[in-house]
């Protein structure tokens, strides 16, 4: 990468970064239970990829306009997008849901942070493979979730939305992270793993007559990257 394309790089990325955190400041303000959340992933060794606040919030009000009782998330890490999505679930503690994370370090602390934030009886953790916790869950026949949020390994991204089409019904949302990876995504011949499934995921997507969707680019304290929006229309 040539010098002067790293600097201009850095140089957007601080402005991204320093726009996220007033954004952030002024109109999602993480309290004590959320910093907690963060320092404790960080102080176990969990890597920093979990979402800015701003997006913590997103996920929050989208939920909100669910009007969810029910959230799935698809990858745990240290439980900082599920406290976000929990305080969308109604305040009578009707709500529910449900976390999936593969690795047992990651969802240790995340428990622990979730009982923190006083979530022990709203939040499930399960742990173990993805595409195997969500067939149990199928098995177990599980009411239908209103939101789905899958933040976990790219290249089953597609799997994990025929998994959650088979958990949700007709009006319920599925939210996938990271989309855009760099804008690597527009890339038919990458070879990334990760590219590759983002781009089978969306693709899926696209093909099946009972989904309406969308994604957007976004840039900030995150870099470059985006969501996809996917709501059952039957």
């Amino acid at each position: 990468m040539p010098l002067h394309h790293s600097h201009r790089q850095q140089h957007l990325q601080s402005r991204w970064t320093a726009v996220d955190d007033y954004f952030s400041g002024l109109l999602a303000p993480e309290d004590e239970v959320l910093r907690a959340a963060l320092l404790n992933s960080e102080a176990a060794g969990l890597p920093p990829i979990h979402v800015a606040p701003n997006q913590g919030k997103m996920l929050q009000l989208l939920a909100q306009l669910q009007g969810a009782r029910r959230i799935l998330e698809i990858g745990t890490l240290g439980g900082y997008s599920t406290i976000w999505l929990s305080r969308a679930l109604p305040t009578d503690g009707s709500g529910r849901l449900i976390t999936l994370e593969y690795d047992a370090v990651y969802a240790d602390v995340a428990r622990r942070n979730l009982r923190r934030a006083g979530l022990a009886e709203t939040v499930e953790v399960r742990v173990g493979a993805a595409l195997d916790t969500l067939a149990a869950l199928v098995e177990e026949g599980a009411e239908p979730f209103d939101v789905v949020f899958i933040d976990a390994d790219k290249p089953n991204n597609a799997h994990y939305l025929d998994w959650s089409l088979k958990l949700t019904r007709p009006g319920s949302l599925i939210i996938g992270d990271n989309v855009v990876r760099d804008g690597a995504v527009i890339d038919s011949d990458s070879t990334d793993a990760r590219v590759k499934g983002v781009r089978r995921y969306l693709e899926r997507i696209a093909r099946d007559e009972r989904l309406s969707a969308t994604a957007v680019q976004t840039v900030g304290s995150k870099g470059y990257d985006g969501f996809s929006l996917a709501r059952v229309i039957g």
